[in-house]
C-alpha cells in the first residue's frame, strides 16, 4: 500500500512526463500534477470583496459573449451572484483563512481501535472543466493519544473539497492534513464520487463512479483494510 513518500515520488515522476507533453496532447485526460493545489504567487493579495467585483465584471463579459441579455430581470444579477458563490461558497477552500480551526482532546476513554466517520457528503468541482464532483468520503484514524471532534472530520473534508479539484489530490490532501493534525500515520481516506465532466459531457456516462483511497500506517495491513471496509459496508 502507498505511504506519503510513495505518493510524492509518483507525483514527481508524473510531473516529469507531463512537462514533455503539449496542452493538445493532454486533451481531456484526467491529470493529477501535485499534492498541493496549484496556486500562483500572491494568490490572496486581493481582498475577497475586490475579487467578487472583478469576477462579476468578467463573468458578465462571458455571458455577453454567449449572447445573453444582461438587461433581463432574471439575468442582470447573475454576475454578482456567481462571484459571491465562487468566493464565499464553492471555492472558499482555496483561501487558507477559511481553514477550519481544530482542537484535539486527550483520549481519556483509551479507545485504541479505528474510528470511522463514513458517508461524508461533499460537493467539489473538477479543475479541468469546472463542473461538479459529487461524492462521499469515508475517513478513519487510530488515536495516538489525541482525538478530534467528529464534526471537524467533516469540516476538513469540506474545506479541501471547496476548490477546483482532482479526486486523487483531494483524497491525499484530506489524509495528509489529518496525519499532521493527529500526529499519526494511522489514517485512511476513501472517496467514492461521480464526475459531471464524465456524465454530463464528453463520454456522457451517467452510471460510472470513481473510487480513490489513501492508507497510512497500520491501515497498510490487509486485515485493517478489511476491517475498515467492513465498517463502511455495514
Amino acid at each position: 500500500m502507498k505511504n506519503h513518500e510513495d505518493v510524492l515520488e509518483e507525483v514527481l515522476q508524473a510531473n516529469e512526463i507531463l512537462e514533455q507533453l503539449t496542452h493538445e496532447e493532454i486533451g481531456d485526460d484526467h491529470l493529477y500534477t501535485g499534492v498541493h493545489t496549484p496556486l500562483k504567487k500572491g494568490a490572496f493579495d486581493i481582498p475577497d470583496e475586490k475579487k467578487k467585483e472583478m469576477i462579476a465584471i468578467l463573468f458578465g463579459e462571458i455571458m455577453d459573449v454567449m449572447g445573453l441579455d444582461l438587461t433581463d430581470d432574471s439575468l442582470k444579477g447573475t454576475p454578482k451572484r456567481v462571484a459571491k458563490m465562487f468566493i464565499d461558497e464553492i471555492y472558499s477552500g482555496l483561501n487558507p483563512a477559511n481553514k477550519p480551526e481544530v482542537a484535539l482532546f486527550e483520549n481519556k476513554y483509551h479507545y485504541n481501535q479505528m474510528l470511522v466517520e463514513k458517508d461524508i457528503t461533499f460537493y467539489s468541482n473538477c479543475e479541468h472543466h469546472f463542473v461538479p464532483i459529487i461524492g462521499k468520503a469515508h475517513v478513519a484514524y487510530i488515536s495516538s493519544g489525541k482525538v478530534i471532534g467528529l464534526s471537524k472530520l467533516n469540516r476538513i473534508v469540506q474545506y479541501f473539497a471547496k476548490r477546483p479539484q482532482v479526486q486523487e489530490r483531494l483524497t491525499n490532501q484530506i489524509a495528509m492534513e489529518l496525519q499532521s493534525i493527529l500526529n499519526t500515520q494511522d489514517v485512511a481516506v476513501i472517496i467514492d464520487a461521480k464526475h459531471l465532466c464524465v456524465s454530463s459531457r464528453g463520454i456522457k456516462d451517467d452510471t460510472s463512479a470513481t473510487v480513490t483511497s489513501f492508507y497510512g500506517g497500520q491501515f497498510n495491513k490487509a486485515e485493517k483494510i478489511q476491517e475498515l471496509h467492513n465498517y463502511i459496508n455495514n
